[in-house]
């Protein structure tokens, strides 16, 4: 009878497999776990000189084991290169500069933690340890001399992290984190955020006279990408990180908890009237009572609700009418967006400006705001997005309250002009209306909505006359 071709294939590799183990076997008869190991120079100057800096330390196991690597000093003490690494059986060569891992001399103070640190000048004994799963282990020691090590630790003396607890939302209020680092030492300086995960994100240093590795203080502004038009990182706790390296490996880290709250990018925009009208302009007699200064707030008009003024057609007043507007700002982000002062249906005179009202341009607030052709500054009349009663009263960290519209929801903001100076070489003129977030910017879309021809009238003439 005849076996089949794979079972004699099968049976000649076993056969095969059996004598290259016995065979192997009896060439390297119990060989010990560390099969060889030792450093290629005994003497080394790490100094960065590029002389004598570095060595090799080989190594050999004969079966996979937790390796460590340990230098003993004069007095005793231990210094770790390697703890408890798992290896597989083979051989191994490993840079050793003179870095270990991070310690602190009797008596030494330092901000932050030591990571990696060279060792002082001496004799050491180093000593390699390894350990199978089974508990059987073998120690192989041997002798390194370090000399003309004294280059001082990249030490950070100062950090510093304000405010701890950051809004990266464009208002004005806590959006940008500043990050003081003072290097003792020239070093690579990083400075990065640590999520909770143990992802990095980097922050950049601020442009400044000190070039980037320099000793001295080394100033960071994080404003969580906001400004480039992404999104910040999700609200949460984080990690601010400092970390300095020097040319030898030595290395320091300092930490500090910082906090994301309400953070986003704002987005608002003017939207039409429901008959597809983005402003509605309307004119009315004025009255004294409308009188606003910078102590007195006047009485604020109606919000106009004249079918009339719907129409698109050119706007017709005497000089001493009040020019009136109505539109709507809509919130379609999920940040709320602050605003100020003055409320709706505040009146200006032609020649007033917000700042003539106590309403002075504050960072990262929005308002609407109305400006024509003869106007002498960028939208010179403002308003706040709502009133106290109709906004979101916040108070802040440092005591103050603010005021923000929500986020998706819409307010109506009306106001009016007292037009009373007539230039006659600019008559009509145009006058629209914009959503201005101070001090950030003026959206194309939010900087000429509803433009209307205004013509204005000499009161001794007939009403329509020139």
């Amino acid at each position: 009878m005849r076996l089949p071709v794979l079972w004699i294939i099968a049976s000649a590799l076993l056969g095969l497999a059996l004598m290259v183990a016995l065979g192997t076997a009896l060439l390297r008869p119990d060989l010990p776990l560390i099969v060889a190991a030792g450093f290629a120079a005994e003497r080394i100057t790490p100094n960065a000189d590029g002389l004598d800096d570095v060595t090799i330390f080989r190594y050999e196991l004969a079966r996979n084991a937790q390796v460590s690597l340990s230098l003993l000093s004069a007095d005793g003490r231990e210094y770790r290169f390697r703890d408890s690494q798992p290896r597989v059986a083979g051989e191994y060569n490993v840079l050793f500069s003179g870095v270990v891992d991070g310690y602190l001399l009797p008596g030494e103070n330092l901000l932050g933690t030591v990571e990696r640190r060279l060792l002082p000048d001496g004799e050491y004994t180093w000593r390699l340890l390894a350990q199978e799963a089974t508990g059987e282990s073998q120690v192989v020691e041997g002798r390194l001399t370090i000399a003309e090590s004294g280059t001082p630790l990249p030490s950070i003396s100062a950090f510093s992290v304000a405010p701890q607890v950051f809004t990266p939302n464009q208002d004005g209020i806590a959006d940008r984190v500043q990050i003081n680092v003072y290097l003792e030492q020239p070093a690579d300086l990083r400075v990065f955020l640590l999520t909770e995960d143990g992802v990095e994100i980097p922050i950049s240093a601020r442009k400044e006279d000190r070039l980037p590795g320099e000793a001295g203080r080394h100033i960071f502004d994080y404003e969580g990408g906001i400004d480039l038009g992404a999104d910040p990182p999700p609200d949460g706790e984080y990690t601010v990180v400092a970390l300095a390296q020097d040319a030898e490996g030595q290395r320091v880290r300092v930490e500090s908890r910082l906090t994301i709250r309400d953070g986003g990018k704002p987005r608002a925009e003017i939207v039409p009237q429901a008959v597809g009208v983005d402003v509605v302009f309307a004119t009315m007699p004025y009255d004294e009572r409308y009188a606003s200064n910078f102590d007195v707030l006047g009485e604020l008009i109606p919000m106009p609700t004249d079918p009339a003024s719907l129409s698109r057609d050119t706007i017709t007043l005497r000089a001493g009418d009040m020019l009136v507007f109505k539109l709507t700002v809509e919130n379609y982000n999920d940040v709320p967006i602050r605003t100020s002062f003055p409320p709706p249906g505040t009146v200006y005179q032609q020649d007033q400006l917000a700042a003539s009202l106590g309403a002075f341009e504050e960072s990262g607030a929005w308002r609407v705001g109305l400006q024509c052709e003869t106007s002498k500054t960028s939208f010179p009349y403002r308003w706040a997005l709502g009133s106290r009663e109709t906004l979101l009263a916040v108070e802040s960290d440092d005591g103050n309250t603010y005021y923000y519209l929500p986020p998706r929801s819409r307010a109506v903001v009306w106001g009016a002009v007292r037009m009373n100076q007539v230039e006659r070489r600019q008559n009509p003129q145009t006058c629209w209306a914009g959503l201005i977030h101070e001090d950030v910017e003026v959206s194309l879309r939010n900087s000429y909505v509803g433009p209307r021809q205004v013509e204005i009238v000499d009161p001794a003439l007939p009403f329509g006359g020139n």
